[in-house]
């Protein structure tokens, strides 16, 4: 099964909720199931979008798994585990663009194919996946805090100082599994550039 039957499977057997149906109608429109994950570093291949977020929804799963035991449905909705795992990269919808640069392949000048980023919506990173999924979908607080935090350390915004990330962590665990989700994701399943 590929990535975006995968996807798909998963979102239709767990996300019921109002504005889902509009939601993917959007989603079918957009470049999701065909964009990169990245221009150079993880999943930056034709795809690797959709990829990506099934690989953080798997690893997302596990981890609920092991930190609330077998019932963890009772802690947290598969629905809440499919929007959070799928859906946390939605910033990234519409943002890489297809360009060619000139690299030096054994002395002699090529052009090679990448992806450049040309955001029309610089609205930050888990704070635009919010914006959008909120357009379409009403999100638990605990599901926007998640998605919003889910780049930890990373986020431009703790790099500037905000402590916020600590106080969600602490409030609401979930949130700090899916920033596991996404760095074993990431680090553990998908390949940079170079190895493809």
């Amino acid at each position: 099964m590929d990535a975006r039957d995968e996807f798909l499977e998963i979102f239709y057997d767990n996300v019921d909720r109002e504005g889902a149906d509009k939601f993917l109608e959007w989603l079918e429109k957009s470049d999701f199931f065909t964009a990169p994950a990245s221009t150079r570093r993880h999943n930056s291949f034709k795809g690797g979008l959709c990829a990506h977020s099934v690989n953080v929804y798997k690893r997302f799963v596990k981890l609920i798994e092991g930190q609330f035991g077998e019932n963890w449905q009772e802690k947290v909705s598969p629905e809440s585990v499919a929007i959070m795992g799928l859906l946390h990269d939605i910033c990234k919808v519409d943002t890489y663009v297809e360009d060619v640069k000139n690299v030096k392949i054994d002395g002699v000048w090529t052009q090679k194919p990448y992806y450049k980023v040309e955001d029309n919506l610089p609205y930050g990173h888990g704070e635009k996946s919010v914006y959008i999924l909120s357009a379409f979908m009403k999100l638990s607080r605990e599901e926007a805090l998640a998605i919003n935090w889910h780049m930890g350390e990373y986020d431009l915004r703790v790099k500037g100082g905000s402590y916020s990330v600590a106080e969600v962590y602490y409030r609401y665990p979930v949130a700090f599994l899916l920033h596991v989700a996404d760095l074993m994701a990431t680090y553990l399943d998908e390949k940079v550039d170079s190895e493809q």
